[in-house]
Formats: structure tokens, sequence, C-alpha cells
């Protein structure tokens, strides 16, 4: 089961190159509001309030029944692996393994990092970030900001957020721009779904994958996290791993936050685990 990180990147090809066709069934799935799921993020008429982390993991498990799978494989893609983590927690029985790259729970701390502390690293791209909310809102909460923003009835004001909130993600992300940031629809679905699921915090209780971690005991999982990730830093994985007894922590040394240079150690995670 591949899980897109974003959230609301929707699926890629590519990601299929992270497992051996010969030993598995490869399932991708667009999460609510992205790629082919209808309706998309990106019309403004589309309703978020269905698009939660618990309206995500009973998705998982009415297509695992629809698919006729007993347990899976599951692989999260930044965001992404909190989704896994979160499943995986509520239905270990389900989980033959998980291999989670880059590493995310969506911690307060996490988010905080993400769209203030990492400004220390790329100030220009954060004045510009910053600057796109109203004056009144750069002091506070600049995800809420952007949410509001992108629920604006002035389809202009709309479209600027989502122009500025995908700069800043792809500033921080690092490695190759994201190409299809350049196609409107893509870009406003990515950052309304952005802004949606952080501004609740992923509606999961502040460090409850971690807490909830020892859950996982008896499932292998592999943590695969980049030592340059500015945008999803290494020690959310290493706290991750401390926590969940039988994982297996790799730090890759030279890599940022792209899982394509994380790819080496993705594919010898799942070799290994086929």
């Amino acid at each position: 089961m591949v899980l897109h990180g974003g959230p609301g990147s929707g699926c890629t090809p590519g990601l299929r190159r992270l497992f051996d066709p010969r030993a598995y069934r490869i399932v991708l799935f667009d999460q609510r509001g992205a790629g082919r799921s209808v309706p998309h993020a990106g019309d403004p008429a589309t309703s978020l309030a269905a698009i939660t982390t618990e309206h995500l993991v009973a998705d998982l498990e009415r297509l695992r029944e629809h698919l006729g799978v007993d347990r899976w494989l599951l692989y999260g893609l930044s965001w992404a692996s909190t989704l896994a983590l979160a499943y995986a927690e509520r239905h270990p029985a389900r989980a033959t393994a998980l291999v989670l790259a880059p590493v995310t729970m969506t911690r307060r701390a996490d988010l905080d990092w993400l769209y203030r502390d990492v400004r220390r690293f790329f100030p220009e791209a954060w004045e510009r970030f910053a600057a796109g909310v109203p004056e009144g809102d750069r002091g506070g909460d600049l995800v809420e900001g952007y949410a509001r923003l992108l629920e604006h009835p002035d389809a202009g004001v709309r479209e600027r957020a989502a122009r500025d909130s995908c700069a800043w993600e792809d500033a921080v992300a690092g490695g190759a721009p994201d190409g299809r940031y350049a196609d409107a629809r893509f870009r406003m679905g990515f950052a309304h779904i952005v802004t949606h699921v952080f501004r609740h915090g992923a509606w999961l209780e502040e460090g409850e994958l971690l807490r909830e971690a020892p859950r996982l005991a008896g499932i292998p999982g592999v943590l695969v996290a980049g030592r340059l990730d500015l945008g999803g830093p290494p020690a959310a994985a290493w706290e991750l791993a401390r926590g969940w007894p039988g994982s297996e922590l790799v730090v890759v040394e030279d890599a940022g936050h792209s899982w394509t240079a994380l790819q080496g150690q993705i594919v010898a995670a799942t070799d290994a685990l086929r």
C-alpha cells in the first residue's frame, strides 16, 4: 500500500519503482481530494470537511476489504508516514510491515519548525511567504492565515495564496523543483489540503503517534531519514525508532527531503521485507 505525501500531492507512477513487481502487488492510492480522486480539492466548490485523518484511515480499510487483502505492507512518504502510523496503530493486525521515508509525525513542534523555525535556512523565501498573508497575521499562525486566503471568495486572492504557499513548500523540500506546481489545479488542490490538514494538526492528539508506537511491537519497520532534511529533520525518525520496538533507523548522510534521494535505502528495505 503506497501512501503519497503532501498531504495532497497524489501518487506518481515512479513510486512503483520502490517495489519489486515480481514479489509485490503494488497499490497506489490517491487520497481524498488529490490526484485522480474526485471531487478534487483544486475545485473551489469542493468541501474539505470529509478530508480528515480518520476518514483516510477508514478509506484504507474499505480499500483493503475491496481488494480482498488480509494484511499488507505500508509505505508512507513524508506526510503519509503520519497516515501510515495512524492506520497501523489503529489496525496493527492488518500491517505486515511499515517503510516510512521521509518520516513525519505532524506534531505541533514539527509544524512550528516547518512554517517558522526553518526560516533561518531560507530567510528570503520565508520573507516572501510571510508577506503573502495580511500584515496583521504575520506574527501569528501562517498556516491559518493561508487557509483563510485559500477560502477567499476572490479567485485572484486564492490563486496568489496557492502560488505563495507552494513556493514555500518547494523551497523547504530542496532538490529538484516540483514541476507539478506549474499546474494551477494541482497547485490549488495541494495548497488547500496542506493548510486544511495542518491547521487541524491532522486531528491527532499532540504526540499521539509516538505515544502509541508500542502498539507496533512485532511489526517490522524501516525508517529512512535524510541527514540534510530540513522539511522533516531526522530527529522525528530517531524518536520514533526509540519508541517502536523492533524498528530500524537508516540515516542517509547526503540526502534531504526528496524520496528519490532516499530511493536506494527504500528499495533495500522493501527487498529485505519481501
